[in-house]
């Protein structure tokens, strides 16, 4: 089963801007760098990668699992310690608590939507706190796309996700600790009405498993891949660079240990 996401691969405009805020204000250690990337460590098991381009550069939405106990410590440490403003609801909120689930969004420099996310049912002490804004895991990655229920439907009938929320423009496809959110091109990101223009991106999946090498492989038959190695495959799909890797730094059953449903 895929467990989690290893790596979300993003563009950007400028290297020195995501240093100054994914390191400097986010507080992400800089795993590596090249003259023309950075990768940042978000977790022990999840990186964030930054390639420099010349292009214009579609915003990615993705959010961040923090602690419910902490949500009111990571706002307060974006807004005044980071500086980092908040972007606001129609109604002028920066911040969503219905008692369950609690919510946060800013953007970087590229116009990247960030998000801080925090559900109350989630088991804290699973998985360690990263940095100053206390992330558990990389939780979301939004897909916009034409066709949702095609995209839906290949994620889970081909490398079995759960679907969650299911509406004909919006869709949660789900394994493990990762949250693809699949919406129409044609919807809006919430807080602030922006497009959901697809952004040039690659993420990485995570399976577990000693079958995880060979479920990988099988799935190559019939998809347009792009690379193949001895522990990953990368498949071409709706303009997305999608990678399944064979890891064992997760365990299999981290679900079940972090109580998500």
């Amino acid at each position: 089963m895929i467990t989690h996401v290893a790596d979300l691969t993003l563009h950007t405009v400028s290297l020195d801007g995501v240093r100054q805020f994914y390191n400097g204000l986010l507080g992400l250690p800089i795993a590596s760098e090249t003259a023309s990337e950075i990768r940042f460590r978000v977790t022990p098991f999840t990186t964030l990668t930054f390639a420099e381009t010349y292009e214009p550069v579609a915003p990615a939405h993705f959010a961040f699992e923090v602690p419910w106990s902490s949500f009111s410590d990571v706002v307060a440490y974006l807004k005044r310690e980071a500086g980092i403003p908040l972007l606001r609801w129609p109604d002028g909120r920066e911040t969503i608590d219905d008692g369950t689930l609690a919510n946060a969004y800013f953007r970087d420099g590229d116009g990247h939507l960030l998000e801080v996310i925090a559900h109350r049912y989630v088991r804290e002490d699973a998985l360690p706190q990263n940095g100053p804004v206390k992330i558990l895991y990389l939780r979301e990655v939004g897909f916009p796309v034409e066709d949702v229920s095609a995209f839906r439907g290949w994620l889970s009938g081909r490398f079995g996700m759960k679907l969650a929320k299911m509406h004909d423009d919006f869709t949660f496809a789900i394994g493990g600790t990762a949250h693809a959110v699949v919406v129409s091109k044609r919807r809006r990101w919430i807080p602030i009405g922006m497009l959901a223009l697809p952004p040039n991106m690659t993420v990485t999946f995570v399976l577990s498993g000693r079958d995880a090498p060979a479920r990988i492989r099988a799935w190559a038959e019939g998809e347009t891949v792009l690379s193949a190695d001895g522990d990953g495959l990368t498949i071409l799909r709706d303009g997305y660079r999608i990678r399944f890797a064979a890891k064992t730094d997760v365990p299999a059953d981290i679900a079940a240990r972090l109580h998500l449903p």
